[in-house]
């Protein structure tokens, strides 16, 4: 007998809401890190300082994170497709704008701040309306979605890094913000939300009319902001010194930035791989797992030195980071109902952009001061430890209790 048209639910089907989302988050992320390739060749012709410059990085992630909150709440109540294209608009203008710095503090206020307001416009949004677009494949849904950010070292960095053998770091940001006008405005126009009577259908939402201000200050809330924060400021150090570090390790440039790549190949794959062991097993156990590998894998970094190592020790850091990421909210759609999901997916992005913010400014800060990124690969141990150790106090969802219960539905099919 075929399969009924309806075994998979209307709200499983918003498979272009999905394409779309990577696309974005391939794009905004790959603009935004374009810095760990320019950081040598800007500073060399320049005369700007390591932490000046990776101070840049650090108002993006600030940015991001107040901004996130702000296009979250927006985008619940105007939907997220014209946020989205806002967001695309100032992308590349952020970029052209940046190209043309002459002071430091141009170049952060541009590339820092207005980029990272535009870059945030594609992730509380997106993840929100997928996250409630979806029910029995929503981790492996929003794990797609997250797997352009991935796909963004693999394809956006390397790009970066040829455009820079052809001409200079201003050109290679003036060619960089034109090709995100190019991907990201007709992408957006496939970013809409899940229909009112789909989005309100999912059960496992813990309080449906829980209010934004109730959301803030609740358990769950409290857990995944906590979490968040601790997980970004471990790997976000790692992520954009690891290039630099490379190199000071005896690795050409052209090396090192395929060290980058590994980690967002095996991002892209832990992503996928994550997903699918959420939709089977929950999002909790998978990522406190995810967690405690990523700061085992972070801290690994001090025992290589040859690309040999450096590839093997990326790909775990890779595929734990990467793997993490999507499954925040997730767990967030299993606590909160759909129609302020957008404002708390916003707020976490809010914490989670302040741990991003910490990692490249303490550890260019710690260079500068020690000639040395170790005490920044400790700190990651640490705090991916404690993140791990925060994301046990997540209260279990009402559905997967009833899941384990005698007669329950058993384990999810992924």
């Amino acid at each position: 007998m075929p399969p009924s048209t309806t075994a998979v639910p209307a709200m499983d089907r918003n498979w272009s809401l999905v394409a779309a989302g990577a696309v974005l988050g391939c794009v905004g992320v790959g603009a935004l890190f374009s810095l760990a390739v320019l950081l040598q060749p800007m500073g060399s012709d320049t005369g700007w300082s390591r932490a000046g410059l990776s101070a840049a990085m650090t108002v993006a992630f600030l940015a991001s994170g107040f901004a996130g909150f702000g296009w979250g709440a927006l985008g619940d109540r105007i939907g997220p497709r014209p946020v989205v294209l806002a967001g695309s608009v100032l992308l590349g203008l952020a970029l052209v704008l940046a190209s043309r710095a002459t002071t430091l503090l141009q170049f952060q206020l541009t590339f820092g701040l207005l980029l990272g307001v535009a870059v945030a416009s594609f992730f509380a949004p997106v993840m929100a309306a997928t996250a409630a677009a979806f029910d029995r494949r929503r981790n492996l849904a929003i794990a797609l979605v997250s797997a352009g950010v991935g796909v963004a070292p693999m394809t956006m960095s390397p790009l970066v890094a040829w455009l820079l053998t052809q001409v200079g770091w201003r050109e290679t940001l003036l060619v960089l913000g034109l090709l995100c006008w190019a991907l990201t405005l007709p992408a957006a126009w496939f970013v809409r939300a899940a229909p009112v009577g789909d989005a309100h259908a999912t059960g496992g939402v813990a309080a449906p009319g829980m209010t934004m201000a109730q959301a803030l200050r609740s358990k769950p809330f409290i857990v995944l902001a906590l979490a968040f924060f601790a997980c970004c400021a471990a790997h976000s150090g790692p992520i954009f010194h690891t290039v630099s570090y490379a190199v000071g390790c005896g690795l050409s440039v052209t090396a090192a930035v395929t060290i980058y790549s590994m980690e967002g190949a095996a991002g892209l794959g832990g992503r996928l791989l994550f997903g699918l062991l959420g939709d089977r097993y929950g999002a909790k156990p998978v990522l406190v797992a995810g967690l405690a590998i990523q700061a085992l894998a972070a801290v690994a970094y001090l025992a290589v030195e040859r690309l040999g190592g450096f590839y093997a020790v990326a790909f775990v850091f890779g595929l734990a980071y990467g793997g993490t990421m999507p499954l925040y909210a997730s767990l967030a759609r299993e606590a909160f109902p759909p129609r302020i999901l957008g404002g708390v997916i916003g707020a976490m992005t809010m914490l989670s952009g302040l741990g991003m913010a910490l990692g490249p400014l303490l550890g260019g800060w710690l260079f500068d001061r020690y000639g040395s990124y170790a005490w920044m690969y400790v700190g990651s141990l640490m705090l991916g430890l404690a993140a791990a150790a925060v994301v046990t106090r997540f209260p279990r969802s009402p559905s997967r209790k009833h899941e384990a219960e005698p007669g329950g539905a058993g384990v999810p099919v992924a």
